[in-house]
């Protein structure tokens, strides 16, 4: 079974993207998988849901009610940045799902985007 962890940027495209992220991944993966968020993309939700401007707020309360209604299992962290724990997942043979295009740099391949702003692909 593959382990897929949503970045925060994917999780706010739902909102933003009008996207049903999680019949996306049914659709992309034929394969068995898990979908994972770190402890730091819940912090950086909780932040953008108190600071930023209402379309983001709107974004990240969606996502955070939609990760609790998945019941998506969440990847303790104690500190570091998110993307550095990532990309060190993405080396340990986790597939990453995110549209961040400096942090897809950094990515060994497969990882995982949106594409055309509704369909989930397997970059390789």
């Amino acid at each position: 079974m593959k382990t897929v962890i949503i970045d925060t940027n994917a999780l706010m495209a739902i909102s933003e993207m009008k996207i049903d992220l999680f019949e996306e991944l049914q659709k992309c993966c034929d394969f068995k998988y898990r979908v994972v968020v770190l402890e730091g993309t819940i912090r950086e939700l909780e932040k953008i849901k108190r600071e930023q401007r209402l379309k983001f707020k709107i974004a990240a309360r969606m996502a955070l009610q939609l990760l609790k209604l998945k019941k998506v299992e969440i990847f303790p962290q104690s500190t570091g940045i998110v993307d550095d724990i990532l990309v060190d997942y993405s080396h340990g043979g986790y597939l990453v799902l995110t549209q961040d295009i400096e942090l897809k740099k950094r990515l060994l391949k497969p990882y995982m985007t949106i594409r055309q702003g509704k369909r989930i692909v397997i970059v390789e």
